[in-house]
């Protein structure tokens, strides 16, 4: 009776679905068990592609797996299922190409990758399992868009509130709006000052038209339109996110160039959580480098904002002014010119009619440059001056102002204030242009200004005024100063600034979820937006043939996204007796994997995205000691690709939804786990090429295809790389369990590991060895024996379960399996396996190889399934030694190796090591000098 994996896997598999084994009821549900702990196991879920799964894929699936079928074992409830990230530019540029509706295109990869899942044996509850393009899931992504819409953050508590909350406020008139659209206490008008002018006067909400009364919102909502530099991308005919964009400014789907412009989009307020973003990760138990990583893309900055007055009069009589934000407010005596980002709102009004060409010209160029080209530190400056000046408000002298790619909007306010002498940007810019260079902080006597700025440690010099001096002060107590000195005078304040940007939310897509908001239609309404009631969610997409939003050559063709093609039944509303028109543009593809951690817990409530007992059961989680709690996932699997962005959005959503009360923990994600890659050799002939690797034959160290020599290299697997291996394959020719057991042995689970095909076939060894431990495969008879185990096997299996457990808690898998595969070996020495033996090998080997260690199970006449068996437990004191081997050196050189009785004194093991017949051939006539014992782990003998 050979070891059958075809028969084995493909009937378990159909047993346990039909049985619905993986099946976890909710708190409420009658088979639900409360006395248990709880553990949510959650993956980063998959994009539906046509390709489906490569063997790379799994990688962190099976992990997670392992952890879930660990968690069983030990007593847990687990939550552990899989969905589909499915909106997405892929499936409507194939709906674009070949006429075939994305939902049929994505629910056929969807099935696809579905097989592949079940055939790789992880236990699914496939009962929660959900897409983004489901309609009663992305019915709840609209209405938590909804939720941002009417909302906004308090600074007051730091929180989100309802936007009702602050119309009341405006409404009693315990707030009001100056002359700038800003909030202000009734009372505090005097307090809101224009710089160097004389107090603001206010309005009343009620003297604010509609109109005004919505912009005024806007400023404050979660959810709101504004006027933004984006990537557009004329012949995709849609804005691109940074990620989509490449390196030489082109889209990376169809390589069609793209442009910076402005666009009215749909923005997030997530600036608005910086704080909290940067401050609740010491909260999770997450990779310092990922920590890392989200501090620095947040990128909080301690500094000031200084207003530099237009060049007329002086400093304290202007009434205009740039304002920049600057981290080293102590060198403003420094600052000698002026740059602003080309997209700053007031260049056109600084270009003088001298300078308008100029400005045009250079705007246009820079709009065709990306975000990372701009930031290229090696690139030779540019710029053009616009012809007007700024008062630098420490001294009142004329800086020009300039316009410069290396500035951008995306951070600070798009100005800065140049220090040549102490930034080395502005030091190149300067030399290029001639601009003059003053030194403010002292610099190393073999350091020469006129050479290179100088960007370390000194004090203050050449910076003083009739009211102020910075000289000789060190850098900390000069910002100090400088600072108070600003703000006394209204010149400027101490502020915290954040290089993160709000999110741009929009794209000219089908292949999204719409918005579920209104524009007006007449002239009654026209300007109005309002957000579509909850009662008529969701706002499904109409039926159309034609998905492809309108192209152009040209840079300023305005956007027409496909929705807008759309019959008037689904672009027109009817609502309180006025016609609306729905929005065209729909989500990008980061709305749906913000919050589907969250449906996985209630898929099927149509009354609330989640219930709310339920959400506490499977969110909720003790924190470490002496640290608050902060809930969320128990173990979160995927890879570092998605280290900043995914993980960002997703807390901030939930941080909205904690606020507003319908969530009860801070964060997401308790504990993450960032996978290593699969990777393997690919082949390029000799016109850099491609080649199938499997065609691909080694012959004295070089490499051939088709009898043409091609390069090797080692990388990530890929379908373009033509190095991709399939787990169908894998899984047909030695099993899945074959497979999970070679991933989870290739090493560490968080490093990137070769995949060799050639390999897998030891690990399939081990299992056809554990099946002949059970069964003699001639005689089909079974080898299992009721008679106890030796004194050594029985020390072999505990402290084989310990060693496994403890693996098992640090995921460190491939230690677990060599731990299972030695234990193994010494199995095949016997005859027959005893029972104790066989019971706990199975165990140990159920999450890693769950189709053959069910079947094993049922044959040592076990009726209930071995996913349902609790862990084996180890005794302590079968882990403790009788005796111990320790090595003899005589003068430094290994002899022997004898065996004493562990708890042998000094004495004892000199005596042992002496009487040993080869140490006492090298000690014999000579004079014992020293006998040195290390710890019982050496013993050195001495003699000459």
């Amino acid at each position: 009776m050979k070891y059958d994996f075809i028969d084995i896997e493909s009937r378990w598999q159909q047993t346990w679905a039909e049985n619905q084994t993986y099946k976890m009821p909710n708190p409420g549900e009658s088979d639900f068990d409360a006395s248990k702990p709880k553990f949510y196991a959650l993956d980063m879920f998959p994009y539906p592609s046509g390709v489906g799964l490569h063997v790379g894929h799994p990688l962190g699936y099976i992990a997670t797996d392992i952890v879930a079928r660990y968690k069983r074992a030990t007593g847990h409830n687990v939550l552990h299922t899989m969905g589909f990230d499915a909106f997405g530019l892929p499936a409507e540029q194939y709906a674009v190409e070949t006429g075939v509706h994305p939902r049929e295109t994505t629910e056929k990869n969807i099935d696809n990758i579905r097989r592949q899942l079940k055939i790789l044996g992880l236990g699914h509850d496939t009962d929660r399992s959900v897409a983004t393009t489901d309609v009663a899931f992305y019915k709840w992504t609209q209405w938590i868009f909804l939720q941002l819409f009417n909302s906004y953050f308090d600074e007051s508590t730091g929180k989100a509130r309802p936007i009702s909350h602050l119309i009341g406020k405006l409404e009693s008139g315990e707030l009001e709006v100056d002359l700038d659209g800003n909030l202000v206490p009734v009372g505090m008008q005097g307090g809101m000052a224009a710089i160097g002018g004389d107090p603001i006067g206010t309005r009343k909400w009620y003297e604010l038209d509609a109109e005004q009364q919505q912009n005024l919102l806007a400023e404050y909502r979660l959810a709101f339109l504004d006027e933004v530099p984006v990537n557009w991308c004329p012949a995709l005919g849609t804005v691109l996110a940074n990620e989509e964009v490449t390196n030489d400014g082109k889209s990376d789907r169809g390589n069609h160039p793209v442009y910076k412009r402005p666009l009215k989009q749909w923005m997030l307020r997530i600036t608005a959580y910086c704080e909290r973003l940067i401050n609740d990760l010491d909260m999770v138990d997450w990779p310092e480098p990922v920590k890392l990583l989200q501090r620095n893309w947040i990128g909080k900055s301690e500094g000031a904002e200084v207003h530099f007055p237009l060049a007329y009069g002086t400093a304290e009589e202007a009434d205009e002014e740039i304002t920049v934000f600057t981290t080293r407010p102590d060198t403003l005596f420094g600052a000698t010119y002026m740059v602003l980002a080309p997209e700053h709102p007031l260049v056109d009004r600084l270009a003088t009619d001298e300078q308008k060409t100029a400005v045009e010209a250079y705007k246009k160029e820079a709009a065709s440059k990306t975000d990372i080209d701009r930031q290229n530190d090696t690139k030779e400056k540019t710029g053009v001056f616009t012809g007007s000046y700024a008062l630098n408000p420490v001294n009142d002298q004329k800086i020009p102002v300039w316009i410069a790619d290396y500035v951008m909007m995306g951070y600070g306010t798009g100005a800065i204030m140049a220090v040549p002498a102490h930034d080395e940007r502005d030091y190149e810019f300067a030399k290029k242009f001639e601009l003059p260079i003053i030194e403010v902080i002292s610099s190393p006597e073999d350091h020469d200004i006129a050479d290179a700025a100088w960007t370390g440690n000194g004090v203050g010099l050449n910076s003083e005024n009739e009211e102020i001096t910075l000289n000789g002060l060190e850098v900390k107590e000069a910002k100090h100063t400088i600072i108070q000195w600003l703000e006394q005078r209204q010149l400027g304040s101490g502020t915290t600034n954040y290089k993160l940007r709000d999110w741009l939310f929009s794209r000219q897509r089908y292949w999204g979820e719409p918005f579920p908001i209104l524009h007006g239609a007449e002239e009654s309404n026209a300007g109005e937006i309002r957000a579509l009631p909850e009662e008529m969610l969701p706002v499904e997409h109409p039926h159309m043939d034609d998905f492809k939003p309108v192209s152009s050559d040209d840079p300023n063709a305005p956007p027409r996204p496909p929705l807008g093609n759309a019959s008037d039944a689904w672009k027109f509303v009817e609502l309180d007796g006025q016609k609306w028109q729905r929005e065209f543009n729909t989500m990008p593809q980061w709305a749906g994997s913000c919050w589907y951690y969250l449906r996985y817990l209630d898929p099927n409530n149509e009354d609330r995205f989640c219930s709310e007992e339920i959400e506490q059961y499977w969110m909720q989680s003790q924190g470490k000691p002496g640290q608050a709690a902060c809930g969320g996932a128990d173990i979160y699997v995927g890879g570092v690709e998605h280290a900043v962005l995914h993980l960002l959005y997703s807390r901030f959503w939930h941080k909205v939804l904690f606020d507003l009360g319908h969530v009860s923990t801070p964060e997401p994600f308790g504990r993450l786990f960032n996978q290593g890659y699969i990777q393997a050799y690919a082949y390029t002939d000799q016109r850099g090429m491609y080649v199938p690797a499997e065609e691909v034959i080694e012959k004295d160290d070089k490499y051939f295809h088709n009898n043409e020599e091609v390069n090797r290299e080692y990388g990530k697997m890929g379908k373009s790389l033509k190095n991709s291996v399939a787990p169908d394959e894998m899984c047909e020719q030695y099993g899945c369990d074959t497979l999970r057991l070679y991933e989870m042995y290739l090493g560490p689970l968080d490093q990137s590991k070769p995949w060799n095909t050639r390999d897998i076939v030891g690990v399939h060894r081990f299992l056809q060895r554990l099946w002949r431990n059970f069964f003699n495969e001639e005689t089909g008879e079974c080898l299992i024996t009721d008679d106890p185990a030796s004194e050594d096997l029985k020390k072999l299996i505990h402290k084989t379960i310990k060693r496994v457990t403890d693996s098992m808690e640090g995921m460190a898998f491939n230690v677990a399996i060599a731990a299972m595969i030695q234990l193994n070996n010494e199995l095949v020495k016997l005859d027959r396996t005893p029972r104790e033996a066989a019971d706990a090998i199975v165990r140990m080997l159920a999450p890693f190889a769950p189709h053959i260690s069910e079947e094993l199970w049922q044959k040592l006449g076990n009726t209930d399934s071995v996913i349902k068996a609790d862990w084996p437990t180890y005794d302590e004191a079968m882990l403790v030694e009788d005796t111990i081997q320790m090595p003899v050196q005589v003068n430094g050189k290994l002899r022997a190796k004898i065996t004493i009785p562990a708890d042998a004194d000094n004495a004892a093991i000199e005596e042992a090591a002496k009487a040993d017949e080869n140490v006492a051939e090298h000690i014999a006539g000579k004079t014992i000098r020293k006998v040195i014992v290390i710890s019982k782990r050496l013993i050195n003998i001495v003699a000459n």
